[in-house]
C-alpha cells in the first residue's frame, strides 16, 4: 500500500503488519453469477431472549467447529462447490476463492419483545419489535438478498440504515469489485490500530475517521464484505485483546470487559451518527482446512458482534458481521498465530454511502 513515509509500518511488530491478500483475491472470480444466499433462520432461532440470557456469546448450534462437521452437506453447482451447514453457507469459486454466507438476524434476538416474519410480493420482512416499542425491519428480496435495513421509532419516524438496493454493473456477480490498493497516507498505526496498544481517544477517532482516500461512489454491503481493495480504504482496528480456544467461537467471559473500550468508541460514534454501520470481521490463523476455518471465523465475528449487544448496549442493526477464515495473514506462518487469530472493527458507512461529507485526511507532518 503505497504512500507517505509515515504510513510505513513499524519495524518488527508484527500486530501492526498489513494482512497478506490470499493469491486468489487478486484477481475476479472465475464464476460470474450472484452468490447463494445463506439459510433463513427458522422461527425457532429467532425467539426474543433477555438482554444478559447469555454473556457467553457465540453458539447456535454446536460449541467447536467440530460439532459442524456431520451437519454441513456438500454440492457442485455452477462450477463453484457449496459447503451449506444449518445457518451458514461456504462458496468456493473454482479460481480459488472461497466466501462464507451467515445471516445477521440471530443477533437481533436480544432484547427483543417479539419478532415477526412476512412475505409479501416476493419480499421477506422481518420486524424485530424492541420493549420501547421501537421496530428494527429487515427486507430480503425473493433470491435471499439484503435490501434494506430500517429502525422506526415509536413514533413512526424511520432512518434508514442499511440500503443494500444499488448495484453497479462493474461489479462482477454485484459482489465483487476490482480496485487497485488503496493508498495510505495516515501514520500505519492510525491504519490498522491495535486495541491492545491504542489509548482510548485514538479508538475512539477511528471509530469515526474518513477514508485514507476519496471514495468514488457507493458500494453494496456485498462488495465490501467480498472485495478487500475496497474494504480496506477504511481503517481499522485488530482488537487483539480477546483470544479463542482452538475451534471454538465461544467468548470466554473473563475476556468479555475487554471488548468494552470498542463498545464505547461504537456508541460514541452513533450519537453524533445514528446511521453509522461496524463491520466485525473474523479471522483464524492457517492450522486446520479452509472450510472450516472460514465457517470459525464467521461465528467468532458473530460472537464479538453478539456480545457488543448484549453486554455493552450496542445496537444490533448497527453492526454487520463477516468471517474471512485464513484468507487475510498478518504473521505468515502456516501454523498456530495469536496475531493472525483475531476480530476486527472497521466502520463502512463512508462506503455505503459513497463517502458523503468524508474525505481523505491530509498527511501529518
Amino acid at each position: 500500500m503505497p504512500g507517505t513515509p509515515a504510513a510505513a509500518p513499524p519495524p518488527d511488530r508484527a500486530q501492526y503488519r498489513p494482512p497478506t491478500v490470499a493469491p486468489a483475491f487478486r484477481a475476479a472470480p472465475t464464476v460470474a453469477a450472484p452468490l447463494p444466499p445463506p439459510p433463513r433462520p427458522q422461527q425457532r432461532d429467532l425467539t426474543p431472549l433477555a438482554i444478559g440470557a447469555g454473556v457467553v456469546a457465540g453458539a447456535v448450534i454446536g460449541a467447536t467447529i467440530a460439532d459442524i462437521h456431520n451437519q454441513r452437506r456438500e454440492v457442485v453447482e455452477g462450477g463453484r462447490t457449496i459447503y451449506t451447514e444449518p445457518d451458514r453457507i461456504i462458496i468456493r469459486d473454482p479460481g480459488g476463492q472461497a466466501y462464507v454466507r451467515g445471516n445477521d438476524l440471530y443477533r437481533f434476538r436480544y432484547g427483543a419483545r417479539d419478532i415477526r416474519t412476512d412475505t409479501v410480493g416476493g419480499e421477506t420482512r422481518t420486524v424485530v419489535i424492541r420493549p420501547d416499542g421501537s421496530e428494527i425491519i429487515t427486507v430480503v428480496g425473493a433470491d435471499g438478498r439484503l435490501l434494506r435495513r430500517i429502525r422506526r421509532d415509536p413514533r413512526g419516524r424511520e432512518i434508514v440504515i442499511i440500503d443494500n438496493s444499488y448495484r453497479d454493473p462493474r461489479a462482477v456477480g454485484g459482489f465483487y469489485v476490482d480496485l487497485p490498493p488503496p493508498v495510505v497516507n495516515i501514520p500505519y498505526d492510525r491504519y490498522i490500530v491495535s486495541a491492545e496498544d491504542a489509548s482510548p481517544d485514538v479508538i475512539y477517532a477511528t471509530m469515526q475517521a474518513p477514508p485514507v482516500q476519496r471514495i468514488d461512489r457507493r458500494y453494496s454491503l456485498d462488495e465490501i464484505r467480498y472485495s478487500p481493495n475496497v474494504r480496506m480504504q477504511m481503517p481499522s482496528i485488530d482488537v487483539n485483546t480477546i483470544t479463542f480456544e482452538t475451534g471454538s467461537w465461544t467468548i470466554p467471559p473473563d475476556q468479555a470487559a475487554r471488548l468494552q473500550v470498542i463498545a464505547e468508541g461504537i456508541n460514541q460514534a452513533l450519537q453524533a451518527n445514528p446511521q453509522e454501520v461496524f463491520l466485525i470481521e473474523g479471522h483464524t490463523d492457517a492450522v486446520g482446512n479452509e472450510v472450516d476455518n472460514l465457517s470459525l471465523s464467521d461465528r467468532r465475528a458473530q460472537a464479538a458482534a453478539e456480545l457488543l449487544t448484549q453486554q455493552f448496549g450496542v445496537p444490533a442493526e448497527n453492526l454487520t458481521s463477516q468471517g474471512y477464515g485464513e484468507q487475510y495473514l498478518k504473521e505468515q506462518t502456516q501454523g498456530p498465530s495469536l496475531i493472525n487469530r483475531r476480530v476486527t472493527v472497521r466502520r463502512i458507512t463512508p462506503l455505503l454511502n459513497g463517502g458523503q461529507a468524508s474525505a481523505a485526511p491530509p498527511p501529518r507532518q
